[in-house]
């Protein structure tokens, strides 16, 4: 059964330049050193899993995949085989355990990862794949027209997986697309953000009742990214 969304994997060609866009957006520097393997990679320490970017001579920054911490699993990560072809992971989470014994918060983006999207052609095989095989909740199943369709959400360790089926126009494959960060001020992170020269519209009522969001329009290595201020509680 999967813990937590441990990681979130961002491919990037150059590191250098991947690290000095996302930088920004994060409001701090990755973590110094604590290279967990050979690869040259950056991390940032969100307060509910870490964003990684890897240096993997891919032809455009993408959403590679996620890693899931869980019981019994490996120190390093394991490759999931999967009929999705998505590229997973899993490990026991020690790694990332260490981040957080280490690194105070002002190491630390004002930022949690909110939910990651996942276009798919077949909902079936990811609920198979993410609830039966994985473990993770699934919070909600259901067709939602004017959000597109068919649409699952599976909910794990404060962040979610949000898994959108693809129309019949659209790409046929299963791929990361997107990602939401949270942020408890979107008005003043959208300041801060404009004034560090990054490219975001203005804030805007979300499709959940009571959120605000914001999408950002630079600096995002080219993936979708929504910046979410969740409901009053």
């Amino acid at each position: 059964m999967a813990n937590a969304f441990d990681r979130l994997v961002v491919s990037v060609p150059d590191l250098a330049e991947a690290v000095n866009q996302y930088q920004t957006v994060m409001g701090v520097p990755p973590l110094p050193g604590g290279a967990k393997d050979s690869a040259r990679a950056a991390r940032w320490l969100l307060t509910n899993t870490v964003v990684e970017l890897v240096e993997r001579g891919a032809a455009a920054p993408h959403l590679q995949g996620l890693v899931f911490a869980r019981e019994h699993a490996p120190e390093g990560d394991e490759v999931i085989e999967n009929s999705l072809g998505l590229h997973l992971c899993q490990c026991d989470g020690r790694f990332t355990e260490q981040l957080r014994e280490k690194w105070s918060s002002e190491h630390r983006p004002a930022l949690s990862v909110d939910h990651v999207v996942l276009r798919t052609v077949n909902p079936d095989a990811c609920i198979d794949l993410f609830r039966d095989q994985l473990g993770i909740r699934l919070a909600l199943d259901k067709n939602i027209e004017a959000w597109g369709g068919r649409m699952l959400f599976f909910r794990g360790g404060k962040m979610t997986l949000e898994v959108i089926e693809t129309s019949a126009d659209g790409p046929e494959k299963n791929v990361f697309w997107g990602v939401a960060y949270q942020c408890t001020s979107l008005a003043e992170r959208v300041r801060i953000l404009q004034d560090a020269g990054v490219q975001v519209s203005a804030p805007r009522d979300g499709r959940k009742p009571g959120t605000r969001v914001a999408t950002l329009k630079s600096h995002d290595l080219g993936i979708p990214t929504l910046l979410i201020q969740p409901a009053a509680s």
